[in-house]
C-alpha cells in the first residue's frame, strides 16, 4: 500500500494548544473510521505554520477525501518512494 506525505499549511500550527491538537486528532480519526481500513494515519509533525502528515492509503484521491471531510488543508500530497536514515549508509 502506498505511503504519502501531506503538507498542510495551517498558520500558527505551532501555537495550537494540547486541547486543540486533541480535537483535531479526534476529528481526523472520526473521518478515518468513516472511510474504512484502507487509509491509515501514521504520524504528524507540527511546525510553526505547517503540519506534515504521513498516511498509508491506496491512492491520493482518498488522502484528499479525508482532508475534504475533515476540513483540513492538503496543500501538497506526495507519494513516498523510499525511506532512508543513517543506517542506509551502512549498506
Amino acid at each position: 500500500m502506498p505511503k504519502y506525505l501531506i503538507e498542510r499549511e495551517i498558520p500558527g500550527a505551532g501555537n495550537l494548544t494540547p486541547e486543540q491538537l486533541h480535537a483535531i486528532s479526534q476529528k481526523s480519526c472520526s473521518v478515518l473510521n468513516g472511510l474504512g481500513p484502507q487509509i491509515q494515519w501514521m504520524e504528524s509533525y507540527v511546525t510553526g505554520d505547517k503540519v506534515y502528515c504521513v498516511y498509508i492509503a491506496p491512492n491520493e484521491e482518498m488522502i484528499r477525501e479525508h482532508a475534504r471531510q475533515g476540513g483540513f488543508p492538503a496543500n501538497r500530497v506526495a507519494e513516498i518512494k523510499s525511506i532512508i536514515d543513517p543506517t542506509t549508509a551502512e549498506g
